[in-house]
């Protein structure tokens, strides 16, 4: 372990510390918001109106922002929005002291949250393959690094400090989260600077996030890699949406017991980000992909049929582990092959559909759980991910990526056209 991080630039120590900080942050606000929201309505729809808003501007602007991405400087994108997050939280932390909070005022500050986030995930996502020369195994190892502390930070320490901060007060765990952005806008401030992208036709912004979301659909490896988390998101979010009733029901367990289960999930996706290297060499990328895919399902279906909390709890933890792994490997081989001016729009197109996936999904499983059973959404969500893996198992395979790993020097030569054709590319 030691030997790998030597080969990793020390410009990528600042970057995993910043985003472990952030992370941190995300994780106190993601638990405190809908707490402070608590505390000044009991309507479930006004509730839902607060978390819905921090995924909007991806359904919104996901491929203009990264278009814009693509023009700017990413280095300079990432801190300026950590510091426009600061200065952003210092209001409703202002609010809450002066008792002035209002449920418009926190769905705002959710919305612009979230903006925030498109631009420094994005920004992000387009300057590590910079960092890293666009070298594979080194993209592997630190997106492995980088999910690992953020499920660790957001998933773990994040949410328990939240509750425990928002004890003291409203406005403390908004001013922790303010602290977080701060220090990784200082962190990223210091990094070192990734060459800009090269002057373009000049072609209007929705031409070019255009140019960007068609690279992808055309693609056959870059939309297998855009379909998984798409899918999954539905399947997910399926899931999601009745596990506590189906552990409450069907499991027979309490809220404790229920935040062990997705302690679980979270245990298993930090065991699946460190082994998701190994994957990758040991199987070839693609058939990895497959294969996590695959166990994501069979998990699912494992806890459909649990017969009680123990045999559900090993479930979730399998299906973290898929999860974790595909979220290593997926991004660090679109992050190596992906040419760098269109990186910034690969990655929001990407993300966008995942993002637009979700509501889908969350209906989905509210249906088939009120017009059959609770575990119907279970079943269901198992049959989506085992016919995903299916169809994009050919799409995603090791002839594809080695292909498309040996093409992508070529690739990434200074033609800048809007028009590229994939293919042409050598991205196959």
């Amino acid at each position: 372990m030691t030997s790998d991080v030597g080969k990793l630039p020390t410009g990528f120590g600042r970057l995993w510390t910043a985003q472990t900080v952030s992370s941190l942050g995300d994780g106190v606000s993601h638990a405190a918001l809908p707490l402070i929201a608590l505390t000044l309505t009991r309507d479930p729809m006004a509730l839902a109106v607060v978390t819905a808003a921090g995924t909007l501007p991806w359904l919104l602007f996901g491929v203009l922002g990264g278009a814009l991405v693509d023009r700017w400087d990413r280095r300079r994108t990432m801190w300026v929005t950590d510091a426009a997050r600061t200065v952003l939280l210092a209001i409703p932390a202002a609010a809450a002291a002066l008792d002035l909070l209002s449920i418009p005022l926190l769905a705002a500050v959710a919305f612009l949250l979230g903006l925030g986030g498109l631009f420094f995930d994005t920004a992000a996502t387009a300057y590590l393959p910079d960092l890293l020369g666009r070298d594979p195994a080194l993209l592997e190892r630190a997106n492995s690094r980088l999910r690992g502390t953020q499920t660790a930070a957001s998933g773990f320490a994040g949410p328990p400090a939240g509750s425990a901060l928002l004890a003291l007060g409203r406005a403390v765990p908004l001013l922790a989260d303010a602290v977080s952005f701060a220090l990784s806008a200082l962190l990223v401030r210091s990094l070192p600077a990734a060459p800009r992208p090269l002057p373009q036709a000049r072609e209007s912004l929705l031409r070019q996030a255009r140019a960007g979301a068609s690279y992808v659909f055309r693609d056959q490896l870059l939309l297998g890699l855009a379909l998984r988390p798409a899918v999954g998101n539905i399947a997910f979010l399926a899931v999601e949406t009745v596990l506590a009733l189906f552990a409450h029901d069907r499991l027979g367990i309490g809220t404790f017991g229920f935040g062990l289960l997705l302690t679980a999930e979270a245990t298993g996706g930090l065991l699946g980000a460190g082994i998701a290297s190994f994957l990758g060499r040991r199987l070839g990328t693609g058939t990895a992909l497959t294969c996590t895919a695959a166990v994501e399902g069979l998990a699912v279906l494992g806890l459909a049929a649990a017969p009680n909390p123990y045999v559900a709890g090993l479930a979730l933890a399998v299906c973290g582990a898929g999860m974790g792994a595909t979220m290593v490997l997926g991004p660090s081989l679109r992050q190596a092959i992906v040419p760098a001016h269109l990186m910034g729009r690969v990655a929001s197109t990407s993300r966008m559909l995942a993002m637009c996936a979700a509501p889908f999904g969350a209906f989905l499983g509210g249906w088939l759980a009120t017009t059959y059973d609770v575990r119907t959404p279970l079943y269901t969500a198992a049959g989506l991910l085992l016919a995903m893996t299916a169809v994009t198992s050919t799409m995603t395979s090791n002839r594809r990526v080695e292909a498309a790993l040996r093409a992508a020097a070529p690739a990434d030569e200074p033609d800048h056209s809007e028009s590229l054709n994939p293919d042409q590319e050598g991205a196959v």
